[in-house]
């Protein structure tokens, strides 16, 4: 078992969006991370801190001098999580129809395919576009769903505690599942069958995704994780599903 596929391809991934004949499919997924980021850091430094206060328990009882630092942390981690997971959700759902298109080329290019702006009538692009939104909103549907039980969990005396971890596991799993999703959706799977695509390579879907993660927290380099996940999830498809499905 590989764990090192995930940082792999990811890796790759930053490579390819800089490779001459992909780079024009990049600049608009680029920019819509850039600002989601921007918007992510500044809610972030304004408001979390207020919330957390909130949420930790009040009083000057000596055990909860002693724990209210490491409650501080884990809440801080899984309030952090919980909003990069919602920007995250805002910037694939405005950036679906160009991460589809990036994702299609880079797939092209790494089968040796040749790469071409695309030609597709202005009735046809706009109904590719509608289609690239309303998978983002079933995914959605998807992520709130799974997210709700983890909500829950972290009101909850005791298991909220292990509440960030929960948030992790699940980050990871959702940015595996959101990135992956784009080259097999091109290849017309529904959401059902992207599932099942995961569950068969499961820890390295999730070795994907923590890589994705920890990305996302370096600074500067975040601003282009976005289009650098959507190739290297293109480049993932690639190497174990379509070139397996080939032979």
């Amino acid at each position: 078992m590989n764990v090192f596929i995930g940082p792999k391809h990811l890796i790759l991934g930053f490579r390819l969006i800089f490779k001459p004949g992909l780079r024009r499919f990049v600049m608009i997924p680029l920019f819509i991370n850039i600002i989601i980021f921007t918007l992510l850091i500044w809610f972030s430094i304004g408001h979390y801190g207020n919330l957390l206060e909130w949420i930790l328990p009040k009083g000057e009882s000596w055990w909860l001098e002693i724990l209210r630092p490491i409650l501080w942390v884990l809440f801080a981690a899984a309030e952090v999580l919980f909003l990069f997971f919602s920007f995250t959700v805002a910037a694939n759902l405005i950036g679906s129809p160009f991460n589809g298109l990036l994702s299609e080329k880079v797939e092209a290019y790494l089968t040796g395919g040749k790469i071409q702006p695309s030609s597709a009538g202005l009735i046809q692009s706009l109904a590719e576009m509608v289609s690239s939104f309303f998978n983002e909103l079933r995914k959605l549907f998807y992520f709130i769903l799974i997210g709700s039980f983890v909500l829950i969990i972290s009101f909850i005396p005791v298991l909220n505690i292990i509440s960030p971890f929960f948030w992790l596991i699940f980050t990871a799993w959702m940015l595996a599942f959101e990135y992956l999703s784009y080259p097999m959706e091109n290849h017309r799977l529904v959401l059902k069958q992207v599932r099942e695509h995961l569950a068969q390579k499961r820890l390295y879907s999730i070795s994907f995704g923590f890589s994705v993660l920890g990305a996302t927290l370096i600074p500067l380099i975040n601003f282009f994780v976005m289009p650098a996940a959507v190739a290297g999830a293109t480049s993932f498809w690639v190497e174990q599903w379509a070139t397996a499905k080939r032979k």
